[in-house]
């Protein structure tokens, strides 16, 4: 598959709208393994909030993205929070989506080579959740073989996720 994995840093002048809808449809076809986004308004304050975005595009579509955090975010998310109070210095992956028609077909596994690039770089541990009710089990496999740690499961409500690093 010919894709290209690029990044942006948070800067709303360089994210396409185009970009930003891609986002908030991905976004809500994938929920509740993503939390929802209300708007295209809220995809924009989820980028301001973010330190990267990272999107995937075959030659004519968006097929993947990532909204990371460091450290420094405003982000008021409950699973950002956990880590904010765990870690001085981090990476935090909010959420990742790739098109069905590209499932199980390495795009993952690219976004998560740049973060873990980043990360590395950074000399910073990356940090995720994934849910574990509602299971999100093709999620919980592919980060045990991307050699993430499961350090705590949390109940957010009627939700429970594990929390992630991988250092």
């Amino acid at each position: 598959m010919n894709v290209e994995v690029k990044l942006i840093e948070s800067d709303l002048n360089i994210i396409s709208n185009q970009l930003i809808q891609f986002m908030f449809e991905i976004n809500q076809s994938n929920i509740p393994a993503l939390g929802p986004l209300k708007s295209l308004v809220h995809v924009k304050e989820l980028c301001l909030d973010s330190k990267y975005i990272i999107y995937v595009k075959n030659d004519a579509d968006y097929i993947g993205f990532a909204v990371v955090m460091n450290n420094n975010s405003n982000y008021q998310s409950l699973n950002y929070q956990y880590f904010k109070r765990k870690f001085t210095n981090f990476l935090y992956v909010d959420r990742v989506a790739v098109v069905d028609k590209a499932q199980r077909m390495g795009v993952g596994s690219r976004i998560y080579k740049k973060l873990y690039e980043i990360s590395s770089n950074a000399s910073v541990p990356l940090c995720c959740e994934v849910n574990t009710i509602p299971l999100n089990q093709q999620s919980l496999d592919f980060h045990s073989k991307q050699k993430f740690e499961i350090i705590e499961e949390l109940k957010f409500g009627k939700k429970r996720v594990a929390m992630q690093v991988k250092y």
